[in-house]
């Protein structure tokens, strides 16, 4: 099901279990070459109590087939477009703010959980947009440079939840990449809990299983103050 009048065409799952308040919401976003129904085979093993959004990114490569943002591969790793990327990062941040009035749910308990180019995307926007993301799960992506160029402050940071999820055997985005995240995020004041796994670029059940976990134990936990 989803509302085509939004600015992003998108599938959902409602809860299956009441929450206190409005539903939160749980935003999919999928890698390069996917679409808006990869992620939502996740949905039945997440907190039924999220409002579960698969979203279609809105650049064509081929029937079926969809990018947040072209990409050039080199020997020395992946350039991104990055005006593309801004581009998308905006156009995510309009989104949320339509699919939480739309479907009338908790505009301060959205969390982002994307894979590939979808975690590359979704942990950019929770970097510098940290006051719309109560918590990101970024799986199998790396770092945007332009995103670090553009960090919200530290005070705004402070706190945000980031699950990150790494693949050793991932030949597509190899593990430096998930290092790197590490690394680069350690230095930042938010809450980041890091995973590696002997898995390659893909979602094991054993990753999937932390991170369902980690997403419950966010929705039972106190709320994110984050400063503006």
């Amino acid at each position: 099901m989803s509302d085509d009048a939004l600015s992003l065409i998108h599938r959902v799952r409602r809860p299956t279990q009441a929450s206190h308040g409005a539903p939160p919401l749980l935003l999919l976003l999928h890698g390069i070459g996917s679409h808006e129904q990869d992620l939502m085979g996740l949905a039945p093993h997440l907190d039924p109590r999220f409002f579960v959004v698969g979203a279609r990114a809105p650049h064509t490569l081929q029937p079926g087939a969809f990018a947040w943002f072209h990409v050039e591969w080199t020997a020395d790793g992946p350039i991104a477009d990055a005006t593309e990327a801004k581009q998308s990062m905006a156009l995510l941040n309009r989104f949320i703010d339509e699919v939480t009035r739309q479907y009338t749910l908790d505009a301060q308990r959205v969390y982002l959980m994307g894979f590939s180019q979808g975690a590359i995307l979704s942990l950019a926007l929770a970097l510098t947009e940290p006051k719309k993301v109560a918590g990101e799960v970024a799986m199998s992506g790396r770092l945007l440079t332009e995103a670090l160029a553009t960090l919200a402050a530290p005070e705004a940071l402070a706190g945000l939840p980031i699950f990150v999820a790494h693949g050793t055997q991932d030949q597509v985005l190899s593990i430096r990449y998930g290092r790197d995240i590490q690394q680069q995020l350690e230095k930042l004041p938010v809450a980041l809990t890091y995973h590696e796994y002997p898995m390659a670029h893909e979602v094991s059940g054993a990753s999937l299983s932390d991170i369902a976990a980690w997403l419950s134990a966010r929705l039972d936990g106190p709320r994110r103050e984050a400063s503006q």
